[in-house]
């Protein structure tokens, strides 16, 4: 979809509503004189990674990153039926500010969707500044990180000590917050 196709489908859609809420981006308004508005969520956008065996913790890092103001995405939580999720999730990682991925030993064996997850992130990372924090790999378990990860990018422990590991993850990301401001 084009900007144009996109200002068409938001106008189409402001005629039927007052508003229209674009996940991770705003919200376009139309106010009674007819003119349209924009107003920016400006919540920090962070995908969560996982195998589908650690859903239990990434829906404990979900809550814990919602809690603290963010605006994480999950797609247990966010996909929607019928979408095409393959093109959503390439979409929701591409527009994230923040990509955790979350290695365990459930995780770093499997093929399949997390891996692709992990090398969308990794093209991803690419077009960022050397210096910026983009992909954030967190173990969930005495697992290994794989090589291409561990060579350049420090991981995360949120085990034994998950609030210790979860304060490590915030002060990544409000470091690079304050960086980018």
């Amino acid at each position: 979809m084009n900007a144009e196709e996109l200002a068409r489908l938001i106008r189409r859609s402001l005629n039927r509503s007052r508003a229209v809420d674009v996940e991770g981006l705003g919200v376009f308004a139309r106010n009674k004189a007819g003119e349209i508005s924009f107003r920016s969520h400006g919540r920090t956008r962070i995908f969560i990674a996982y195998a589908t065996e650690d859903g239990a913790a990434a829906d404990r890092l979900y809550a814990a990153l919602e809690e603290h103001g963010f605006s994480p995405w999950l797609d247990r939580r966010k996909l929607l039926p019928g979408q095409n999720w393959p093109r959503r999730i390439e979409d929701a990682i591409a527009s994230s500010d923040f990509f955790i991925a979350c290695f365990s030993g459930n995780s770093v064996r499997k093929r399949g969707g997390f891996q692709a997850e992990i090398r969308f992130a990794l093209d991803c990372a690419v077009r960022i500044p050397l210096d910026d924090v983009f992909l954030i790999p967190v173990r969930l378990d005495e697992c290994r990180v794989p090589v291409r990860i561990q060579r350049e990018t420090q991981y995360v422990d949120l085990f034994p000590d998950w609030n210790g590991g979860f304060a490590r993850i915030l002060q990544i990301i409000e470091r690079q917050n304050l960086l980018a401001a």
